[in-house]
């Protein structure tokens, strides 16, 4: 078995709060994310096929990482039960806006953003690691294997 794992780098901008931190953090404030998604699969042998040798097209990554970059770029994330809803309320201060029903930390992010993708890739290629950096020092990880049922 030849598998390979492939990788596609997405950037965007986000503002988020964290409501209850005993930190800055708490404030509403903005970074400029990285996103790496990487799959794992076999690549195609079939000498006719178009995507021969391929895991997978990274166009085909990107059309489907694509909608959920563009939900948050240049969107401030706020958690919906949080006070700072408040802020939100008849979108006055925020153009693009997104309520989410978690924390909106790397890591909570992360596994929602896990779950979109995995209900999209095709049923031979898997999710193997998502990796979102915050800054240029800060970092989560999420792996397959430690999500395994």
């Amino acid at each position: 078995m030849n598998n390979v794992r492939i990788t596609k780098e997405f950037h965007f901008e986000m503002a988020h709060a964290l409501s209850g931190y005993d930190g800055p953090c708490k404030n509403i404030h903005g970074h400029s994310y990285c996103l790496s998604v990487t799959v794992k699969g076999q690549p195609i042998k079939d000498p006719k096929h178009v995507k021969q040798g391929m895991v997978m097209d990274f166009n085909e990554i990107k059309a489907i990482v694509k909608p959920i970059i563009e939900q948050l770029d240049h969107a401030t994330i706020l958690n919906a039960k949080s006070p700072h809803k408040k802020l939100a309320e008849g979108n006055i201060l925020f153009s693009k806006l997104v309520l989410v029903n978690y924390q909106p930390t790397c890591e909570n992010m992360l596994i929602d953003i896990a779950q979109q993708i995995k209900m999209q890739l095709p049923k031979d290629i898997e999710l193997n690691r998502l990796k979102l950096q915050e800054t240029e020092t800060s970092y989560a990880e999420w792996f397959c294997e430690d999500n395994l049922l």
